[in-house]
């Protein structure tokens, strides 16, 4: 850190006052060092006595003097005066830097930090402020990027629930109106209405449940559950979807039975939305498998399909809520955007990871995740 010219003169004025005052301090306390030697016999006498058996060498030297004892004891204590009268201002002028500095920050230049490097504890003060300050950003940008984030979400959701909520309007008002010519026409009407408000309840039952696994301390219920049983009866449930479509689907599991801890429902979901989206989005696939396998302490569970790959570009993105690789085909197939986002935010709750691969001969969700849940730590 350096001083101002203008706290060097005053540190240098401050040393010269010191030093004057001192020396006049000690010329007082030799003079009545003097008085009292002088005035008292007795002192005297002991003092030259002392000097007297003090002398060395045939010159007789002398090689104690009161005086020049008491004059160098005088100048040690004069020298660590100056020293601690010069190091405190010293200090004060690093305090004054320190809270000039903390003042430039707080007037809102957040990017500023502390330059300076000091030896003691105010080093400490400046890496605690700058710390905090840190801290100060980090907290101010994660509380941006939560009110961005919460305006996406409310922007998504109002535009994803508009879009059919207008068709289902407009549909209705032709039939309140009457604009029909025919029977067929109002069936077909309410038709699309139902088709449309059929959408909006998956919309909104998909947001509810991303928003419950997304909240802090989100409960989980964790047991152990035989995921080859999960995995066929999951299969089942789109057996005739799949049949419809001319697509095969099939679970394996190894070893039999595999048992997990996890959370059956939440779990349940994750395979459902990984196979569903498969079902919707794996254009000409012949297949849907379900292949799950112990891999020492965890369990890899791989949801693949022979359908359209991904794009490159698009495989990054997919976990992300409300992200469609295909818009317009997304949301021809009532997609919401979210079952990925649910996925990838269940299996993190489960402190699992999931991640994708796609090219021209398959398309690979996998999910790993561990065989025990960690325990939560007991509070005392």
């Amino acid at each position: 850190m350096k001083l101002t010219g203008r706290e060097k003169s005053s540190l240098i004025l401050e040393g010269v006052i010191t030093v004057i005052l001192l020396i006049l301090l000690d010329m007082a306390i030799i003079t009545i060092a003097q008085d009292v030697i002088q005035s008292n016999p007795g002192i005297t006498s002991g003092i030259f006595m002392i000097k007297q058996s003090m002398r060395i060498g045939p010159m007789q030297a002398q090689i104690w003097s009161y005086q020049r004892i008491l004059i160098a004891i005088l100048v040690v204590i004069d020298i660590w005066v100056v020293w601690w009268r010069l190091r405190r201002r010293y200090h004060l002028y690093q305090m004054n830097h320190i809270i000039r500095e903390l003042h430039y920050i707080a007037q809102g230049h957040l990017d500023h930090r502390i330059p300076f490097r000091l030896k003691g504890s105010e080093q400490h003060v400046i890496t605690s402020v700058n710390a905090l300050v840190d801290s100060a950003v980090r907290s101010m940008d994660d509380e941006r990027k939560i009110e961005k984030s919460k305006d996406e979400l409310i922007t998504n959701v109002s535009h994803d629930l508009r879009t059919p909520l207008t068709s289902i309007i407009g549909y209705l008002g032709l039939i309140e109106d009457k604009q029909y010519r025919s029977e067929e026409d109002i069936l077909k009407y309410t038709h699309i209405a139902y088709e449309k408000a059929k959408q909006m309840k998956n919309l909104v039952e998909d947001l509810f449940e991303y928003t419950k696994v997304q909240q802090h301390g989100s409960p989980v219920n964790i047991m152990k559950i035989d995921l080859n049983q999960l995995l066929e009866q999951l299969t089942a449930s789109f057996e005739l979807e799949a049949q419809h479509k001319g697509i095969e689907i099939t679970s394996s599991v190894e070893p039999n039975p595999l048992m997990i801890e996890a959370d059956p429902e939440k779990l349940g979901r994750v395979f459902s939305n990984l196979v569903a989206n498969a079902l919707k989005y794996g254009n000409g696939a012949s297949y849907i498998k379900v292949a799950a396998h112990q891999k020492q302490d965890q369990v890899v569970v791989k949801v693949s399909n022979d359908g359209t790959p991904i794009p490159a570009k698009s495989i990054e993105h997919l976990f992300e809520r409300f992200y469609r690789a295909e818009g317009s085909r997304s949301r021809a197939t009532g997609g919401t955007g979210l079952g990925l986002a649910i996925v990838k935010s269940i299996v993190d709750l489960h402190h699992g990871n999931v991640q994708v691969t796609s090219d021209d001969n398959e398309t690979s969700f996998i999910v790993t995740l561990p065989l025990k849940q960690k325990q939560p730590k007991k509070k005392n």
